[in-house]
């Protein structure tokens, strides 16, 4: 078998820039060169200010780079000297979470390698393999041709997102009959056969992966004439939609019925914690809803940079395209969550950063508008609900009841203000 000393990896992103860094540390002597057509982002990976935050990756990289770990723009030469081509040669499907990715690479659930069924597919296979088994054991190396390798992908992320949406879909039922999705969660996680992962209600899952694995699966399904599935999994996407919408409903419903020239601080822009990501972000959707509303939003994330967050409010959708000048007008980005804040009328939390449950919310309550309004939509508050509404806050939370409003009753009869109101469809 070939030995590998040099590995050139096509593409510094998300995944290809930590899974090289990390093989690089990992095999001091591999030489490994990431390559990209985009000169500013290889400039980045060659500065003190990487283009992507990732928990650990600054370190992993200063170990490597220079020594053995190389950015460049120069794509051919990387190719033609390289023993093996990551993309290109064959399938090896990422399973990575951002925000632990640099866990996940180091102590992986498992490594996936898929290629032909020929001598020189499975020549590949046996080379790659040959490089994760420098830190992998090799019972979690898993060798499969390339259709199972690439459907396992769009299977396993597939899966994650069912259940949350299957849990979100739950969230909704329980805001109407009075229980906590919380509850419900923990009662059915600790069925062995269920698991307690991935069982957390929010405003709907984001990122990169999900969303994109889900309608390739729906579109796969579709092409080979398997309508019955393909419109399975198209639910699960039509559930994260409609979580989005009803959390966005929900806040200007609260706001009597609109949220036009109102200042709402949004706290939390990337799609989870933990990294700088904004790919498929459910700020971005509840941010677009307020704005079509005429919301005027004051935007804090302690990672997401300010052009970040304006080019994805910008930018044009396969329906619709936001005016550049009115989103400029509405949207304000700020560095200090609490001057968002000041002078809002509502709060409205999209990402879980720890940080967010260590403000001072006493503080942050002298400044605001009365009344004033928190929008929890990621759970991440449950603890403080007592000490939030003895400040005085009028807190709403996803899957619970938090203010009783109004009683539920049998007959299905609801105050106006206990109903989601439709959103306008407002041009930007």
């Amino acid at each position: 078998m070939m030995e590998v000393r040099r590995i050139c990896c096509i593409g510094a992103g998300y995944v290809g820039g930590p899974t090289c860094s990390v093989i690089a540390q990992m095999c001091p002597e591999v030489t490994v060169t990431v390559v990209d057509v985009n000169e500013d982002r290889i400039r980045a990976w060659n500065s003190d200010s990487l283009p992507i935050f990732e928990l650990g990756l600054q370190e992993v990289v200063d170990s490597c780079r220079g020594v053995n770990l190389f950015f460049s723009t120069d794509i051919d030469e990387a190719i033609k000297n390289a023993d093996l081509v990551f993309i290109s040669v064959l399938s090896n499907p990422e399973f990575l979470a951002e925000g632990t990715a640099i866990i996940d690479l180091k102590n992986p659930d498992r490594v996936l390698i898929g290629g032909d069924e020929t001598p020189e597919g499975q020549h590949a296979i046996q080379a790659l393999r040959s490089i994760y088994e420098h830190w992998v054991p090799k019972n979690k190396i898993i060798t499969t041709n390339t259709w199972s390798s690439e459907l396992s992908k769009l299977a396993a992320n597939a899966f994650l997102a069912q259940r949350i949406s299957s849990i979100n879909s739950i969230s909704a039922l329980c805001e109407v009959t009075g229980a906590d999705v919380e509850e419900v969660a923990h009662a059915i996680g600790t069925d062995q056969r269920i698991g307690s992962r991935f069982l957390k209600a929010s405003v709907g899952f984001g990122g990169s992966c999900f969303q994109k694995d889900v309608l390739n699966l729906v579109y796969l399904c579709e092409a080979l004439n398997l309508p019955e599935v393909a419109r399975y999994w198209q639910q699960v996407i039509e559930i994260n939609d409609y979580q989005r919408k009803r959390f966005s409903s929900r806040i200007i419903n609260c706001l009597f019925n609109t949220v036009t020239d109102k200042k709402i601080a949004l706290l939390g822009f990337a799609f989870k914690k933990n990294t700088g990501d904004t790919r498929e972000s459910s700020s971005i959707y509840i941010s677009r809803y307020l704005l079509e509303e005429g919301a005027c939003l004051h935007i804090y994330d302690p990672k997401v940079k300010a052009e970040q967050i304006m080019q994805d409010l910008t930018k044009p959708t396969p329906s619709e395209r936001h005016d550049t000048a009115t989103v400029s007008r509405l949207v304000t980005i700020v560095t200090d969550p609490y001057k968002a804040c000041e002078n809002a009328h509502a709060i409205v939390i999209c990402t879980e950063w720890d940080m967010f449950t260590e403000l001072d919310y006493e503080r942050i309550h002298k400044a605001m508008l009365k009344p004033a309004f928190i929008f929890d939509g990621r759970r991440i508050l449950d603890s403080l609900h007592d000490q939030l509404q003895h400040i005085g806050f009028q807190v709403e939370t996803i899957g619970k009841r938090v203010n009783q409003r109004i009683p539920f009753t049998t007959s299905g009869d609801r105050s106006e203000m206990d109903q989601p109101q439709p959103l306008k469809k407002n041009k930007l």
